[in-house]
């Protein structure tokens, strides 16, 4: 729910104050460059931006009609669309402002309106992985679903889950494809968990996103036509979001259930990857490339991320904790050795 990510956001950024803590020092760093404040005027100029680029993309299908030349405009639409997604999702997180009401209709709009994403879901989902990243029984992200993480998982499987998780390595980027129609069908099917007034609410939004899209569609081209279009749109849009968040997590540490309980750090980093780049790519992954700076500091507005880095870098160097740090590639690469690990046993 948009209240509990911005009630964590907001524990993360008064806790962990305790002398004997190894995060402590850190906290108090990064509070004491400003780096917690919020940059409102940033996200506004921003989120105009992205508006105005997705105008230009829809008044070019309108202007373009009832052309297969048309299909080249699904790519720049999936990537302002991935854009609109990292704004709600900086919203769940309470960078943009910490005002709730302003939060979650921002969250609301970006989500629910543009997108056909329902964000109650996406931030219940969401909170659970930040507080137990990578735990097996606690962060939904590496539960079993169409593809599983451990080699325990791997073994459950049977039937066509199990040749799936054989070789779901080489499937992965494939299965992203996917990714953008399952988000507004998970969307749907969670409205029956949230509370009638906001259910209603929800309901309301992603339909009137279904049928915006719809009629768009169908009014400048033909229903064929408006199919094809719909479907490789959601597919690069499925594929621009897997790539940004698969380079994250997978392949990193996974806490031992019944193993010691790891403290708000080490939680954070050692279960986190970074990603080595310049603006292009803090612009391509969404700020999602400061895993490590995020996850520790979930209410750290997108530009502080950058300026956090190397406090961050350096606390984790002065105690012998390890910071994993990579390029885009090796990032999936180690991903991808990761998954193929896993069904190493099936195959």
């Amino acid at each position: 729910m948009p209240q509990a990510a911005m009630a964590v956001a907001e524990r993360t950024r008064d806790s962990a104050g305790t002398t004997g803590s190894d995060f402590a020092p850190l906290l108090r760093t990064v509070k004491g460059q400003g780096l917690l404040e919020r940059r409102t005027g940033w996200y506004a100029a921003g989120i105009t931006v992205n508006l105005l680029a997705l105008a230009a993309v829809f008044t070019g299908i309108a202007l373009l009609g009832n052309t297969w030349w048309v299909l080249l405009l699904t790519l720049p639409l999936a990537v302002f669309w991935s854009r609109t997604a990292f704004v709600g999702h900086d919203a769940g997180h309470a960078q943009i402002t910490g005002n709730r009401r302003a939060g979650r209709a921002i969250g609301l709009v970006h989500a629910n309106l543009l997108l056909g994403m329902n964000e109650a879901w996406w931030n219940d989902k969401h909170v659970r992985h930040h507080a137990n990243p990578n735990h097996i029984d606690k962060d939904p992200d590496v539960g079993v679903g169409a593809l599983v993480w451990t080699q325990k998982q791997a073994a459950q499987r049977e039937g066509f889950a199990r040749r799936l998780t054989r070789n779901q390595a080489r499937l992965f980027f494939p299965m992203l494809l996917l990714e953008g129609i399952a988000l507004k069908i998970s969307g749907f099917q969670y409205l029956r968990r949230q509370p009638v007034r906001e259910r209603a609410l929800s309901a309301l939004l992603l339909t009137a996103h279904l049928g915006l899209y719809a009629t768009l569609l169908l009014t400048v081209m033909s229903p064929g036509k408006a199919v094809v279009f719909a479907l490789v749109h959601h597919a690069l849009f499925g594929l621009h979001l897997g790539m940004a968040f698969a380079p994250n997590h997978k392949g990193m540490e996974m806490p031992d259930p019944d193993g010691d309980r790891w403290d708000h750090l080490r939680r954070q980093v050692l279960t986190s990857r970074n990603v080595r780049g310049a603006a292009l790519t803090d612009w391509f992954l969404g700020g999602l490339n400061y895993q490590i700076e995020h996850h520790l500091f979930p209410s750290l507005p997108r530009p502080h991320l950058r300026l956090a880095q190397p406090l961050v870098r350096a606390h984790c160097e002065a105690i012998g904790l390890p910071y994993a740090e990579t390029g885009l590639i090796e990032s999936y690469r180690q991903a991808l050795a990761h998954m193929h690990e896993v069904g190493a046993p099936l195959r």
